[in-house]
């Protein structure tokens, strides 16, 4: 009997109404909440994980019915399954526009990161062959303004690299921005988003992977001739095409891999074989002494014209050195994020980690690579300069660990810069048959997508030869777009000095990558580029 009477008085307890102002009722009774017939009317749940929405939950959740008035008896009044960057239910409401689907595409399928992976990752993505041309744009330069522009360049991307980390997550709205074209298409619009952002992006991932292919397969032969100089094997018997071919096979194989998570410790082998070919390159280079009549006077041009838009082509090769800026969203979405320990903090211990290690490549590696060279620098860097002026004095070991780790940097460097596009890929898969990606459909779009890029660095073997245009192009992803886009969501006070910083910043952005591009064609044009298509050369 005490038992029943227990049950009995319970129960009017359970149905009387609760406070005007608690968060629970308001939730569960649509009829007393404005926004309540947003949860009535969300998709149905889908076979993924939870954890890919923002939050990392630790048991499902019910939502009662629609119209329901037995309030939520819970500890944690917000669902499990939206973030707790927003818990409030007034802030919790607006992710339920959030796609599902994201836990099925290679970005956003773990978020599993951590500080180290995003050190290995932005490493990786950071630096690269790129980095070797930094002297010749010294040529032109000169030594002062060479090193001011480096500064300059370094402190500029390093501040657009801290407004992206931070732009990733929305506290007003409890978004995460997995991509760079989803932060761009939700500051812009998306139309303008498109427009501006989505064809560099893609270029970048898709030109960045061609001269991947390019570089490597040169290589490539290269190492095979200085491995088989003094010995009886055939350095002759693939062509460079069939070497480019040999590299586009290792890097579809290597691609298989299902995330971008997945790939952490490709990256770190990426990351060390690229600190590695750096720092053995420019300390040979100084160990070697200076090469007999050099000169550190700059080029002179034909014209006073010719001496600007060559100036402007140096800045592009200086823009492009640091390069990575529209993979670092999709690195910061593969962490876990929460309210008390948000993503942006490992990932900005991530960034300075890999930072000041590119630094400590990038400083030396111009400086000394022009000390040693001056002026007589080649127009593919560091890696053409060092087997040329000293290939009878250095030891074919070192030449060859050298190449071997150019091309080992340059097939794991390809995953990364693929990534976007695999994710592009399977995206259009997965929104139109509501599943994931099968494993052999995600085979053939990997592959097809490798052999597209071998194409095209068949067909334009001299992409090389324009960094400078290829900087100029990418510019305003790395220096421009970020500063404009925390401008419209963040929405500094006028006139402050985050308003007129990021306003400066982001018009001299374009203006230079405007006018870097104008320099990057007149120089392609003047200087007569061999322009070889379907005929690959050596570097």
């Amino acid at each position: 009997m005490k038992e029943t009477h227990d049950e009995t008085s319970s129960a009017p307890r359970a149905a009387s109404p609760a406070p005007p102002h608690s968060a629970s009722l308001s939730f569960s009774q649509t009829s007393r909440h404005p926004h309540a017939t947003t949860l009535s009317n969300t998709p149905p749940a889908v076979s993924a994980p939870v954890s890919q929405f923002l939050g990392t939950p630790d048991r499902p959740v019910t939502v009662p019915a629609s119209g329901a008035r037995t309030p939520i008896r819970s500890r944690n009044l917000t669902p499990k399954f939206f973030t707790p960057l927003a818990s409030p239910l007034r802030k919790a409401l607006h992710l339920t526009k959030l796609d599902p689907h994201d836990a099925w595409l290679p970005i956003t399928q773990s978020r599993n990161g951590n500080a180290y992976y995003a050190a290995f990752h932005t490493l990786c993505s950071g630096i690269g062959i790129q980095a070797l041309i930094l002297p010749f744009a010294f040529t032109f330069l000169g030594w002062i303004w060479g090193i001011i522009s480096l500064i300059l360049a370094f402190i500029w991307q390093l501040y657009t690299l801290y407004l992206l980390v931070n732009l990733h997550e929305s506290i007003e709205t409890g978004v995460r921005y997995s991509r760079y074209m989803q932060l761009a298409n939700a500051a812009f619009g998306e139309r303008l988003g498109n427009t501006l952002a989505k064809v560099q992006i893609m270029y970048l991932s898709q030109g960045t992977c061609i001269a991947l292919i390019i570089i490597g397969g040169s290589t490539s032969k290269l190492f095979m001739q200085i491995v088989c100089r003094d010995s009886s094997c055939k350095a002759e018997t693939l062509t460079t095409t069939e070497w480019y071919l040999v590299f586009t096979c290792g890097a579809i194989l290597l691609s298989q891999l299902p995330n971008l998570n997945s790939i952490a410790g490709v990256s770190m082998v990426g990351a060390f074989t690229a600190v590695g070919y750096c720092t053995l390159i420019w300390v040979v280079s100084v160990a070697k002494g200076k090469v007999s009549n050099v000169s550190y006077d700059t080029i002179k041009a034909t014209s006073e014209i010719s001496s600007v838009f060559n100036i402007f082509n140096a800045l592009g090769i200086v823009g492009f050195a640091f390069r990575g800026h529209n993979l670092i969203l999709e690195i910061q979405a593969t962490m876990p994020s929460s309210e008390k320990h948000p993503s942006r903090i490992p990932m900005w211990k991530g960034v300075k980690a890999s930072y000041i290690v590119i630094a400590m490549c990038l400083f030396p590696l111009a400086i000394s690579g022009f000390w040693a060279y001056g002026n007589l620098i080649p127009t593919n860097g560091m890696l053409v300069a060092l087997l040329m002026f000293h290939a009878t004095d250095l030891a074919k070991s070192m030449q060859g660990l050298v190449s071997l780790l150019v091309i080992i940097n340059s097939i794991t460097s390809f995953q990364i810069y693929g990534m976007p596009i695999f994710d592009e890929m399977e995206s259009m898969f997965v929104i139109r048959f509501k599943k994931p990606c099968p494993w052999w459909l995600r085979v053939i779009m990997r592959a097809l997508f490798g052999f597209i890029s071998f194409f095209f660095a068949v067909a334009f073997p001299f992409m090389g030869a324009v960094a400078g245009l290829v900087g100029g192009i990418a510019l305003p992803v790395t220096l421009a777009y970020p500063c404009f886009m925390w401008l419209r969501v963040k929405k500094p006070k006028p006139y402050s000095l985050s308003w007129c910083l990021n306003w400066g910043l982001g018009v001299l952005g374009m203006v230079l990558s405007l006018m870097v591009v104008i320099g990057g064609l007149y120089t392609v044009f003047s200087t007569g580029i061999k322009v070889q298509f379907f005929k690959p050369q050596l570097m």
